[in-house]
Parts: C-alpha cells; structure tokens; sequence
C-alpha cells in the first residue's frame, strides 16, 4: 500500500518572534491507504493543529503536506476546499447538522456544493443512509432524533460521495457509551470497506480501537505503534522503529 496521507517536517508556529507558540515541531508521519489510525493526545498537544493540516482546514508554517502523492501544503484557499469536497469525509463531535433540514437533505447539502444532479443526490444520501442504519429516518430532523442517530446522520453526510478518508474529530465526545459503540463499530465498518479512517481522540480506550496509534505531546509525535492484532497476527510494534516520528 502506498502512503495516502505524508507529514513532511511539519511545523506549525503562532506568533512567530520572542512568543511564539509551536503547536507543531517537525512532525513527520505517513499513513497508507485503508488504515485505521487513532490520533491521541491531551488539549493542547497539538492534535488538533495536525487535524486541522490533514483535513486541509489550515496549512503548514514549514514542512509539505502530500496527499495522494499531490503537495497541498501551499495551495491557495479555493484549491484546499475543492480538496476538502473531493478527498476528505468530515466528522466533527459537535454533528454540525442544520437544524430545519431533514436527515437526507443534511446528507445531501455537501454534494450540491459538489454539483452532483439531484437523482444522483437523493440516491447517494439514501444509500449513505442505510449503511448506518437510518434508511427509516430519512425524513426526521435532527430534533427529533438521538445524538447517536444525529451523529450518524454526519457520517452519512461524510461517507455520502465515498471519499478515500475519513477524518473523525472526538466523534463519541457528546454521546453515551452505547451509542459510542454504535458510532465506533461504524468506523470499523467503513474501514472494512476500504476507506482509510484517521481519528482524533483525548481517551485511551477510543484510541485503541484503531488499529495504530499515534501518540503527540506538546507538539511532537511522543509515539507511533501498531496494536495486537485480534486473531494474533501482527503485533504490538511499540518497542521496534516508528512508522512516523519527529526530527531525531
């Protein structure tokens, strides 16, 4: 598998000069096509900066940026959100949803931006609908609807146009354990599928749901490991070379 997502010496630098804030050191890290990585670190460790990098939100002070081999790093704005549109499924914990549209026309909204027609809308919505297992709530806005059920109402939204990733911010913060799981076994499901999944997260047990983990602390990569395998194959790789790392 090549790598879909590469951190080239990234640096991230607020206020530059006597007070400057590096939120990001020299971070380098690849992660390939069809991973499931957990990003993991406490508030202001810097995954949110890093977050904000690879979902194209914000660029780099130094350092490249490549996905799908293409340096984005210094892309003009226009440029970065035709990337945001095409390459990169969005789940936030706060489910962003517009309150007067219905499930379908939230799942809907970002492929209008995208100019897809609106038979092919409808029929990529519904579909996007069913894989988490909303197709009867098609019509329901979010009021009347669980944070778990609205929650997966914004990965249909995410997953609607099937883009290669997968970028999920803390997307259990605001629901109960149950529906945590529901939203968790969810992410499994589309990696399975074959998207690559990449997951910001504070909570260890979150994390370890990934199949790697990369550990940041005050702006550097602390840690970069593979979890066991559940049927034994593979391996807890903390103790051998990271996969992605910062400057040595």
């Amino acid at each position: 598998m090549g790598a879909l997502v590469e951190v080239r010496d990234i640096c991230k630098i607020y206020n530059p000069g006597e007070n400057e804030v590096r939120a990001l050191d020299h971070v380098n890290v690849s992660i390939a096509e069809n991973e499931f990585v957990a990003i993991i670190g406490h508030s202001g460790s810097g995954k949110s900066t890093l977050m904000n990098l690879l979902g194209c939100l914000d660029v780099p002070t130094s350092g490249s940026y490549f996905l799908h081999g293409r340096d984005v790093s210094g892309l003009r704005d226009d440029e970065l959100s035709d990337i945001r549109n095409q390459e990169i499924g969005f789940i936030f914990q706060g489910f962003n949803l517009i309150p007067n549209l219905s499930a379908e026309e939230n799942v809907e909204l970002p492929l209008i931006y995208r100019g897809v027609g609106k038979r092919e809308r409808r029929e990529l919505a519904r579909a996007a609908l069913k894989k988490v297992g909303l197709e009867s709530r098609v019509g329901h806005k979010p009021a009347e609807m669980s944070g778990g059920q609205q929650q997966r109402v914004a990965i249909a939204r995410a997953i609607a146009q099937a883009p290669p990733v997968i970028l999920a911010d803390e997307p259990t913060g605001n629901l109960d354990s149950v529906s945590s799981g529901e939203i968790l076994e969810i992410l499994k499901k589309l990696h399975r599928a074959g998207h690559t999944v990449i997951l910001i997260t504070h909570d260890n047990e979150i994390a370890a749901q990934a199949e790697r983990i990369i550990r940041i602390r005050d702006g550097r990569i602390e840690a970069d490991y593979r979890q066991q395998a559940a049927d034994g194959r593979g391996g807890d790789d903390r103790g051998g070379a990271p996969t992605g790392g910062t400057r040595g």
